[in-house]
């Protein structure tokens, strides 16, 4: 790899920049507009919503994007248009809500979990994050790692019921991140409880996202 192409690939996707001014409150302008960045690498490819504006992050020439003529008022999110970014050989993810809450720090109340490996959350999310580590207790897990454009990412698996355990273990996992660090997480809005959950836990509500990713990933 030459310096160049070096140095390029340790830069930030900058589609990152635009989910930290995101979770800072400052959004992307309300024009109907859709930004057309490069594909995430690794295969995957996505598409952001935000109100009345929307990114796409795909390895598909810029032109033939802006031919199927998306727009920033739901059309980057229209079945449709996600089926041109996926072409033939990937997978189109859920749209999900994208949440974000801000790390608490402090000494951390959950524990390694080396027993969750061979779940389908903990698989899921090896093949399209990267730096996964797994903590939880008895009531269940937290995935945290490196996502969408190298965001930090947390989902959740509870592993026995009881009212209010899903909101308790979203709390606690916030402790593993150093206080005040946007941590992001993407719900899909038909799972009411566990959207409940994380909106009790203080997450807030962004936007909406698709990942798209490699067949083989599925």
């Amino acid at each position: 790899m030459t310096s160049t192409a070096a140095t390029a690939a340790n830069r930030p996707h900058p589609l990152l920049r635009v989910l930290l001014d995101a979770a800072d409150g400052r959004f992307p302008p309300v024009d109907g507009a859709v930004t057309v960045l490069p594909g995430l690498g690794r295969g995957l490819s996505c598409s952001v919503a935000f109100t009345g504006h929307a990114v796409v992050a795909t390895d598909l020439p810029e032109a033939e994007v802006r031919a199927h003529r998306p727009n920033g008022f739901g059309g980057s999110m229209a079945p449709d248009f996600l089926l041109l970014l996926a072409g033939a050989d990937h997978v189109i993810g859920e749209v999900d809500v994208m949440l974000m809450a801000r790390g608490s720090g402090g000494s951390p109340k959950l524990t390694r979990r080396q027993d969750a490996e061979q779940t389908h959350r903990v698989r899921y999310a090896r093949q399209v994050r990267t730096q996964v580590q797994v903590f939880g207790d008895e009531r269940g897990f937290v995935t945290l790692a490196e996502g969408l454009a190298g965001r930090r990412e947390l989902s959740v698996e509870l592993e026995r019921p009881g009212a209010g355990l899903g909101r308790s273990l979203l709390v606690d996992a916030l402790t593993l991140v150093p206080e005040g660090e946007p941590l992001f997480a993407a719900v899909s809005p038909g799972n009411a409880r566990s959207l409940r959950a994380f909106l009790a836990a203080g997450f807030v509500p962004l936007g909406s996202e698709s990942l798209i990713r490699p067949v083989q990933a599925d």
